[in-house]
């Protein structure tokens, strides 16, 4: 069975992002860059990856899951294909439509897609961002791991890894990578 990863960078107050969507603190180049370049290649937008050469195949994830804050950071830029080398889902209850046809957009039931998608063959799933998505599939128990990027700065307030409240849960650590200039990459498996 497929396994749903929240794979997401934070602070080290576990903030995604700040109240206004924007992402100041965290560090677009250095070391962890070419890191997770290496590691997860499909997590960056197809914009990146093509600026910087990687043309390198999907190691961990064939699908994405976005929420519409997530999804409209990109949008803001014009950027409505995000990552077109993966299957790309957009979670919106207010929007009507995707702004581009490469990107299904779910308005309902986000749970029984999951739960599906999890069911079929293929490569991982990628939750990328959404913390009411996040806290809505944490709560059906359909997360199976955590990748956190944390960033070696506090944001002090913003949007946090998951909107509300969630159930105290245990992680077990399963990998780990420290980088020089404060970047860390924890892995951990949900333990329900």
């Amino acid at each position: 069975m497929r396994e749903l990863k929240y794979y997401v960078a934070c602070s080290v107050d576990g903030f995604i992002a700040h109240q206004d969507n924007s992402l100041d603190g965290f560090l677009s180049e250095g070391e962890h860059i070419t890191g997770l370049l290496e590691s997860f290649p499909e997590t960056f937008p197809a914009q990146f990856r093509d600026a910087v050469g990687i043309h390198a195949e999907n190691k961990y994830f064939d699908t994405v899951l976005m929420g519409r804050k997530t999804y409209e950071i990109g949008l803001k830029v014009g950027v409505t294909n995000p990552y077109p080398h993966l299957k790309q889902y957009l979670f919106s209850r207010t929007m009507k439509e995707s702004p581009d046809r490469n990107v299904e957009l779910i308005s309902t039931d986000a749970v029984a897609l999951v739960r599906s998608l999890k069911t079929q063959i293929g490569k991982d799933i990628w939750l990328c961002g959404g913390a009411d998505l996040a806290r809505t599939l944490f709560a059906e128990k359909l997360i199976d791991g955590m990748i956190l990027k944390v960033y070696p700065f506090l944001m002090g307030s913003g949007i946090p890894l998951f909107a509300g409240e969630i159930q105290q849960t245990r992680l077990e650590l399963s990998d780990s990578k420290i980088y020089g200039n404060g970047v860390v990459v924890l892995h951990y498996r949900v333990k329900i």
